[in-house]
């Protein structure tokens, strides 16, 4: 899973994720790329289960590159904890995505098995996506 090599010594708020997407929204990499098409927060888990999910369907063909990074530190108390007493420890790292964020890129693969492999992806991510294929200048 992807987590952070180390984080600040302050817990991170919640914040609100609004807006289009001003960087990471066009393919610099592969040919393929799975772009979100709503907000979200996507958490390392979520992301290394849509890796696995492409890296089976194509075989160990191809390239994939990974786009977002789980950056926020989420917090969560523990259960009966009544309220006051401080905010939560951390328990896991999510990447807050925009609209038009791509997050996925893929190259070395025929279109159709990249589509498919990305449609796979597309299951285990919190929202909607979109398949895009880089046009030829």
């Amino acid at each position: 899973m992807l987590v952070p090599s180390r984080t600040k010594f302050r817990k991170i708020r919640k914040g609100r994720i609004t807006g289009p997407a001003t960087s990471g929204n066009y393919i610099a990499y592969g040919e393929f790329a799975l772009q979100s098409q709503g907000h979200a927060r996507v958490t390392s888990r979520q992301i290394e289960a849509a890796r696995q999910a492409m890296t089976r369907y194509i075989k160990r063909g191809g390239k994939i590159w990974i786009r977002i990074f789980p950056h926020i530190a989420v917090t969560k108390k523990p259960l009966d904890v009544k309220m006051g007493s401080g905010k939560g420890s951390p328990e896991y790292f999510a990447a807050k995505v925009k609209p038009g964020t791509v997050l996925f890129e893929m190259q070395g693969v025929s279109e159709e098995t990249a589509r498919e492999a990305m449609r796979l992806a597309a299951h285990k991510l919190p929202m909607k996506t979109k398949f895009l294929v880089k046009e030829e200048l």
